[in-house]
């Protein structure tokens, strides 16, 4: 937890030395060297400061934060955009990654000049949190978003996960048109369908194993990090909130057959799960102000950075776009103290005031580089 931080092992640190973008998005042009501890970029809302951060994520990530369609990440009016990263790691050992991508075009992604066959393959290799205001939809949007996001980070660490989410979801779409089916023929055929339940219960008992284990972990570390955010004054939690913690998968399909031949789909199962966000015993989405819900997800990036960190034994790049909008001063100088400690690596921060930024690293002295961002065009602070 947090109020631990300087007991734990020192990890490995790896940064990104120098990136170079081509036709990335508004950004024509660009070549940047990197401090290994700080890097700031100012400028106003739409001038490209999130874009630079955006190129960093794609060469963790191989696709953007934002936007999955790659060919809309090429600049208007250009035939493709390349980004070019070059990392160092403690092992004196330089990794020259780059992607490319042309229009109408298999997106290339490489690492060292070789082409990679599976991008899969990429994943993990460079760990990066990316803390972006669009994590507030963790608490606005739907159930399917915080499921996406859960997934997200075990998938990173646990192959029987990802291979188990990826059969359950493909088990449940033959489940699905097979109700369908039934429907459209006006008949059905139980034993058809309990080959496809069977199957389900067997994925979904793994699945379901695998998420309350991961909260298990994940929760002391969210809560840990909210109330350091916090100073300590308010109660934050993470429910996970599943059918399966009523009854079996296999008890909870026999019971809504008539449901699902109506509705011809499948109510019931971890596909459903969700997790609930509370602050003070409350849902953070109601009773949160604005303040405490950037806390809250900050706090859950932050919570990721750490379990990727434990998980890796290597301290992740952190990506914050303009995080301190929104945020009272006690908890933007808490953030700054705390990305200054040596649990955390490279950071990239943006923001639209640049006094602001100045103030601070100016207050907690640490190593840091200034980068003024204008349509695309980015120039280093003197």
């Amino acid at each position: 937890m947090v109020v631990e931080r300087g007991k734990r092992r020192d990890f490995k640190n790896m940064y990104l030395k120098k990136l170079k973008l081509t036709n990335f998005k508004n950004c024509s042009s660009a070549e940047i060297d990197f401090s290994a501890k700080i890097n700031c970029f100012i400028g106003d809302n739409g001038a490209g400061k999130t874009n630079i951060l955006d190129a960093i994520y794609y060469l963790s990530f191989c696709k953007s934060y934002f936007n999955s369609i790659d060919n809309q990440n090429i600049k208007h009016e250009e035939d493709f955009f390349a980004i070019h990263g070059e990392y160092f790691n403690e092992d004196e050992t330089n990794d020259l990654i780059s992607c490319v991508q042309k229009r109408a075009k298999k997106k290339s992604f490489k690492k060292n000049k070789k082409e990679y066959d599976r991008l899969a393959d990429h994943i993990g290799l460079l760990p990066l949190v990316m803390i972006s205001p669009y994590d507030r939809d963790l608490i606005n949007d739907g159930s399917e978003l915080r499921r996406k996001y859960i997934d997200g980070v075990i998938s990173q660490f646990d192959n029987i996960y990802l291979k188990s989410l990826l059969a359950y979801n493909k088990t449940l779409l033959q489940r699905n048109t097979l109700l369908k089916q039934f429907a459209e023929r006006h008949y059905f055929d139980k034993a058809s369908l309990q080959v496809w339940d069977d199957k389900l219960c067997e994925l979904g008992i793994i699945i379901h194993e695998k998420r309350r284990d991961f909260l298990k972990e994940f929760n002391p570390l969210f809560e840990s990090y909210y109330q350091y955010l916090s100073q300590g004054s308010e109660n934050v939690e993470i429910v996970y909130d599943s059918q399966l913690l009523e009854k079996p998968m296999q008890e909870l399909l026999e019971e809504n057959i008539e449901k699902d031949r109506i509705v011809k789909y499948t109510t019931q199962g971890i596909h459903k799960d969700d997790l609930i966000l509370n602050i003070k015993g409350f849902p953070v989405k109601k009773y949160g102000s604005q303040g405490q819900q950037k806390s809250f997800v900050i706090a859950i990036k932050l919570a990721q950075f750490e379990y990727t960190r434990l998980k890796k034994e290597f301290k992740p790049i952190l990506l914050f776009d303009d995080i301190f909008d929104k945020l009272d001063d006690k908890r933007v100088q808490q953030i700054i103290h705390l990305v200054n400690e040596n649990n955390f690596g490279q950071v990239f921060i943006t923001d639209t005031q640049k006094q602001r930024i100045e103030h601070l690293f100016r207050e907690a002295d640490i190593d840091h580089l200034i980068f003024s961002v204008n349509s695309g065009n980015v120039e280093k602070e003197v």
